[in-house]
């Protein structure tokens, strides 16, 4: 595999948005058991239920390690599903995978992000963390893409949402948080978003979710629907702590300008009802030193904007909320040439994500 010294901006390439068609979408297969309840069965059955859906619309395929590559083949059963051997530490495959990005001769290459659990050893969720910083060095070299390292400089896919033309959404509250590369100003994090990515405006967004582990990541809380257009996790209750981050986020949404000088339309979702962990799911999950404790008294992060665009569908959690049909509805007439598949996502989300941050979309080759 190569490893290049030049950035992407410098080659040519950018990252393409979510809608931009796909060749594939990767998922990691969950089985750590300080993190996923009962040994991580539970969540393996939301995972197959999740590449089951997406394989409706596009191939999927699926890192599994050693010991759990015949179990996760019996229930992944599906001809538009592939399996492949790889020792991770988690399964959150959108913020330790590679973020893919293209040219207009049709070559597909990949950002390797460093990566430290979500905040290293000032805030993390596990140690050691040395096999997920790996995933997208092997992925790259499954697929034959070039790959870009950016040693030293830690981000996670699921902070990042772009428009493929030029303008990037993100929080302060993640990125500029101590814990991933407080070596760099804003201005530091900006030029290497610039490089890597091709874009050439960000939008700071001061906070995501309340309680998300991730320190905020944006695509639990808004994320970019078409260009020009946002889809914010919202809530008119005054009492929930989601209010003023929702209200903050607004404010900066309407007044904020993209890079073709757009102002944005800003579309609402609700956000599900309070969700929490019970007691009994909280006995299931094994206790380690350095990993993050599960307590029925922690709000979950839950949120409808956690989904995936493919390529003709849109596949979103569904939290046995009323508001499910209301999400459901919203997402389809945001999306009318799309087909909305729901699956259940409390299980996932007891992991600590959502649809989004379990899948990595790769990109179709675009051009030649």
């Amino acid at each position: 595999m190569t490893t290049l010294n030049t950035t992407p901006r410098a080659d040519g390439f950018r990252m393409p948005a979510e809608w931009e068609t796909h060749s594939k979408t990767w998922i990691v297969w969950p089985e750590r058991s300080d993190n996923w309840r009962n040994g991580g069965k539970p969540g393996q059955a939301a995972f197959v239920a999740v590449a089951k859906a997406i394989a409706q619309f596009e191939p999927v395929t699926v890192c599994v390690s050693a010991a759990q590559y015949e179990n996760a083949r019996a229930r992944l059963d599906d001809s538009n599903i592939r399996l492949v051997e790889i020792t991770t530490d988690d399964a959150w495959v959108r913020d330790t995978g590679p973020t893919f990005v293209i040219n207009d001769s049709g070559e597909v290459r990949g950002v390797d992000w460093a990566f430290n659990a979500w905040g290293g050893f000032d805030g993390g969720l596990y140690w050691p963390w040395l096999r997920d910083d790996q995933v997208a060095r092997k992925i790259l070299e499954i697929e034959g893409c070039k790959r870009y390292r950016t040693d030293g400089f830690v981000l996670e896919g699921g902070s990042i949402h772009v428009d493929g033309e030029g303008t990037l959404i993100t929080t302060e509250e993640c990125l500029l948080n101590n814990n991933r590369n407080p070596h760099l100003t804003r201005e530091g994090v900006e030029a290497m978003l610039r490089e890597h990515l091709a874009i050439d405006t960000v939008i700071w967004l001061p906070d995501g979710l309340y309680n998300d582990e991730t320190d905020g990541h944006v695509d639990n809380f808004c994320c970019y629907v078409r260009p020009g257009e946002v889809l914010l996790a919202w809530t008119e209750d005054q009492n929930d702590p989601n209010y003023p981050r929702c209200q903050a986020a607004m404010r900066v949404l309407e007044t904020a300008r993209d890079a073709k000088g757009r102002q944005l339309t800003v579309h609402k979702m609700p956000i599900p009802a309070p969700m929490y962990a019970t007691a009994e799911e909280c006995a299931g999950v094994d206790m380690v030193e350095g990993s993050q404790e599960r307590s029925p008294d922690v709000r979950l992060a839950g949120s409808y904007v956690n989904f995936l665009i493919v390529n003709g569908g849109i596949v979103a959690p569904s939290f046995d909320d009323p508001k499910d049909i209301e999400a459901c509805t919203i997402l389809q007439r945001i999306f009318p040439e799309h087909r909305v598949v729901m699956v259940p996502g409390r299980e996932i989300l007891l992991g600590g994500g959502n649809i989004h941050c379990i899948t990595q979309q790769q990109p179709a080759p675009q051009g030649a």
